[in-house]
């Protein structure tokens, strides 16, 4: 498809002070159709309760910050929060209510990052050795259960989708690889269980269509369990669009490296065999082990990207944030000092592994606020190619343009008024901006 953007080189005459302008066509070298961002995600359920306790986060250079912004630094652009029905108030194994996640979803879009809410039908944890009912819905008959999937489901979609919030996707269940809603979905009864996950399929996209749905398990690098759970969910016509995975070489102990070839081969198996994208929504290493942690993160995201045809859609680091410090937890990437450790630095890797750093000067983009997204941008200072990425404040991708090095002119981006953030990524920075378009 033939795509345009302005181009404008102002020449000075001295004589008469009068510039010069210069339009031009630009082709594929400059502009490229818009495509699909990699999801580099973090899973922040516990930070709500972590600045409640008064916790403190600091930057790499030690300097106080907030913990969104940390993690924006270093490359994440997606927050994965949990929901559950009931919560308690216990400070590691409750909170994360509608109320909670809906605040800090909306702070999450603030940020531009993209959000996927996982959806746990549980008053807390639901994962492969548990699966309880929420205590208000126990005693409830089936039918009853799938109102109340469909109902929850929903209701937290909604008031999100109020509060400017759509998530760009969501879990109906959290490593339901045995089920969910224990007994009545267990996969020993797969007709309900496939009855319980189209009804949140069916919720979602009653709120919004453009909500994308995933169904997750754990042990992402065990192709034979993957495939017995995804062979019946084929059979009982299970309503999905993405499968979403866990990869955790500490808990089943053995190093990354006697796993990571499995678990690549069973991204591509996925795909062909059930022509679904894929992801890893849940990764995590020993804080302790930087280097280990790092090289294991860099090499499931060159994984997830070597699925063919795009198909491999991003990694989200389960709690990086999670120092063990506050939460006894072992695979956070946080250390006692309360600053990331270098292992979080993976997420600014290009496919090659080589780690960009983030330029918190932002783009220099004229005017600000601008008019119908006619903006002029200066990247003379870079020397390699710049992919220049425009997202909504829900974290949508709505433009993306391959500039050249050293390009300095002005771009046409047909943009409706609003704020949008945008993004440079370059072979080793990544800067970003807000834009204002009036």
């Amino acid at each position: 498809m033939k795509t345009s953007a302005i181009l404008v080189f102002p020449r000075q005459d001295h004589g008469n002070g009068i510039f010069l302008l210069f339009i031009l066509l630009v082709w594929g070298a400059f502009l490229f159709p818009v495509q699909a961002q990699f999801v580099k995600g973090a899973d922040i359920g516990w930070l709500s309760q972590m600045e409640a306790t008064g916790y403190k986060f600091y930057d790499t250079t030690g300097v106080e910050s907030g913990c969104l912004q940390i993690l924006l630094d270093h490359g994440i652009n997606t927050i994965r929060l949990r929901v559950w029905v009931d919560p308690s108030n216990d400070i590691i194994n409750g909170h994360c209510s509608k109320k909670e996640v809906v605040a800090m979803a909306m702070r999450a879009r603030d940020k531009g990052m993209r959000v996927m809410i996982d959806f746990h039908y549980s008053d807390s944890w639901a994962d492969p050795g548990k699966q309880n009912k929420p205590a208000a819905w126990t005693g409830h008959s089936f039918s009853k259960l799938l109102a109340d999937v469909y109902n929850h489901t929903f209701e937290v979609l909604d008031t999100l989708k109020s509060c400017g919030v759509i998530p760009a996707w969501i879990q109906v269940g959290n490593e339901i690889t045995g089920g969910m809603l224990w007994p009545d979905g267990s996969t020993a009864n797969w007709p309900q269980l496939a009855q319980f996950l189209n009804k949140g399929f069916d919720a979602a996209k009653a709120v919004d269509s453009s909500i994308r749905v995933i169904v997750h398990v754990d042990q992402g690098h065990d192709n034979a369990r993957c495939r017995t759970f995804f062979d019946n969910a084929a059979s009982h016509s299970v309503k999905f669009d993405i499968i979403g995975l866990s990869y955790y070489p500490y808990w089943i102990g053995t190093d990354y490296t006697a796993t990571i070839g499995s678990l690549g081969n069973n991204l591509e198996d996925m795909v062909y065999r059930y022509g679904k994208e894929v992801m890893v929504v849940e990764v995590g290493g020993d804080y302790t082990l930087v280097q280990n942690t790092y090289d294991m993160l860099v090499a499931v995201i060159k994984k997830v990207k070597a699925v063919p045809g795009n198909k491999g859609l991003g990694v989200i680091y389960w709690e990086p944030e999670g120092a063990k410090s506050w939460s006894g937890y072992q695979l956070s990437c946080w250390g006692a000092d309360g600053k990331p450790t270098a292992a979080l630095k993976a997420f600014l890797t290009d496919v090659s592994g080589t780690v960009n750093t983030f330029i918190p000067a932002g783009i220099r983009m004229h005017p600000n606020p601008c008019k119908d997204g006619l903006v002029n941008v200066d990247f003379t200072d870079e020397k390699m190619p710049v992919d220049l990425q425009v997202c909504d404040l829900y974290g949508h991708l709505i433009r993306e343009q391959k500039l050249a090095p050293a390009f300095s002119g002005q771009l046409a981006l047909s943009l409706r008024p609003g704020i949008y953030l945008v993004k440079a990524y370059s072979l080793r920075k990544v800067r970003m901006e807000k834009l204002v378009v009036n």
